[in-house]
């Protein structure tokens, strides 16, 4: 039903609206158990998407760290490796 939600924390570039927004769309439909939700619940699906959304980029904005930010590219291909060695095993 729904992708990992992945971890938008300290990342060149930042993560965007978009991915907020993605990330908030994947909670609210694991939690509600459905992905697209019927006419009588989409009204208070859509506002949970944007409440998620919204509570995630102020905790996003709010977030300090000294760790140098992260490449995304670099972590893809990490995941791509564990993926691999997983299969492989």
């Amino acid at each position: 039903m729904c992708r990992n939600i992945r971890t938008l924390h300290n990342f060149d570039p930042p993560a965007g609206e978009d991915e907020v927004r993605a990330a908030a769309l994947q909670y609210v439909r694991k939690i509600s158990g459905s992905t697209k939700p019927s006419r009588a619940n989409a009204e208070a699906f859509d506002r949970a998407v944007e409440a998620v959304a919204e509570a995630s980029m102020r905790l996003l904005g709010e977030l300090v760290t000294s760790a140098p930010a992260k490449n995304r590219e670099a972590e893809i291909a990490k995941a791509r490796e564990r993926y691999r060695r997983r299969q492989a095993a």
